[in-house]
């Protein structure tokens, strides 16, 4: 049967198995959503961005040239309307991972998975096979399904929240012993009975591959910290990122762990301010306005005031609700400190154009994140 490792094993664990998010850079960087039309901003503005695979390679190996750690998708079946029908032309994520681990060297390569949506005796064998192809740089997002469309393609019901996490427990547990149990084993709980599990080969990372979740709620939080290595956080300010973050690590430590964390957020950024700002206008001028009213009203989030439910969409049009860092290189370089200070070990990084504003990263904002100590 498999080991139960402490939290210090298991990051040992991960050090052995040279797993890049386990690197010693101040402040970790990843490419999120690059793998979906219109990738994490619904907007019409122009862009050289397309769902092609030449398109796709060149944005990964970018990525990898310039010292980033993950590249992490969106998993999206279904558009959501509007004019651009955003993410409606999208690519599925594991064969993704898997047709990157190829074209890459260095970079880790994430999948993105509805747990509802796929049986976690396929998922394990899925990702064992990308770990392999990668020399082990594979890594796992789960998500819960929150988009009730999407999961009505798989004949889903939407459970309530808080037992999607623990469908959700269940689900990766099984996941996790299918990766380190020799020989076969049954399983049997609430939401799964199964029999005669096996599942050969194991993967090359020690004991499995990085585990990663969004949760935020109290029941989120409570599966992150136990079930996985790092904690997916959303915040509208570097105080609550902070608070979030300080909230994140205390219940990682009642599970014995000490939990990594990671945000996102979307850059936004030109050589000068006024360029900046005109960037970010036509960004928002251009906005599938359509959809973030649609998004908003599903998240429940049209109790608030006008100018909250206007913010929200608007943080939705320039990024899907990420942490907007818009401004000059210095200014955004000045954002990433306060970020780092928060407590945040990591941010995946969301683009209007990703190649091109990869190359604008890595010529002047990322030499001013060495300056002041945020890589190397």
């Amino acid at each position: 049967m498999s080991k139960v490792l402490t939290a210090d094993e298991l990051y040992e664990a991960r050090l052995k198995s040279g797993v890049p998010l386990f690197n010693d850079q101040k402040m970790k960087l990843g490419v999120f959503g690059s793998n979906c039309s219109y990738g994490v901003m619904a907007s019409l503005a122009p862009s050289t961005y397309e769902v092609s695979w030449d398109h796709t390679v060149k944005i990964a190996q970018q990525a990898e040239n310039l010292g980033f750690e993950a590249m992490v998708p969106i998993a999206r079946y279904k558009g959501m309307g509007g004019e651009s029908n955003f993410n409606g032309e999208n690519y599925e994520t594991h064969t993704w991972a898997a047709g990157l681990a190829q074209a890459t060297e260095k970079i880790m390569v994430f999948s993105t998975i509805h747990v509802p949506a796929k049986h976690p005796v396929v998922a394990a064998k899925e990702s064992v096979t990308v770990d392999h192809i990668s020399g082990g740089r594979f890594g796992l997002n789960l998500t819960m399904g929150w988009y009730a469309a999407e999961m009505g393609m798989f004949g889903v019901k939407q459970r309530e929240h808080d037992e999607r996490y623990a469908y959700g427990s269940e689900w990766t547990d099984i996941l996790k012993k299918l990766w380190t149990v020799e020989g076969e084993f049954d399983y049997k709980g609430k939401f799964f009975d199964l029999k005669r599990l096996e599942a050969e080969p194991k993967p090359i990372q020690e004991p499995y591959p990085v585990l990663v979740n969004a949760g935020n709620s109290p029941a989120g939080l409570e599966f992150c910290a136990r079930e996985c290595d790092f904690n997916f956080i959303a915040f509208a300010t570097p105080e609550e990122a902070k608070e979030t973050a300080a909230r994140v690590r205390g219940i990682s430590r009642n599970h014995g762990k000490n939990l990594g964390i990671l945000s996102y957020g979307n850059i936004i950024s030109r050589e000068t301010e006024k360029e900046t700002q005109e960037l970010y206008k036509q960004i928002l001028d251009m906005g599938d306005w359509s959809v973030a009213e649609s998004v908003s009203k599903g998240l429940g989030s049209e109790s608030g005031s006008f100018e909250q439910i206007k913010a929200m969409q608007e943080r939705f049009i320039t990024g899907y609700g990420g942490y907007p860092l818009i401004g000059t290189p210095e200014q955004i370089v000045e954002q990433l400190i306060k970020i780092s200070e928060a407590g945040v070990d990591g941010m995946l990084l969301g683009f209007l154009d990703y190649h091109e504003d990869l190359k604008f990263f890595g010529e002047k904002i990322l030499p001013l994140m060495k300056q002041a100590g945020l890589r190397y």
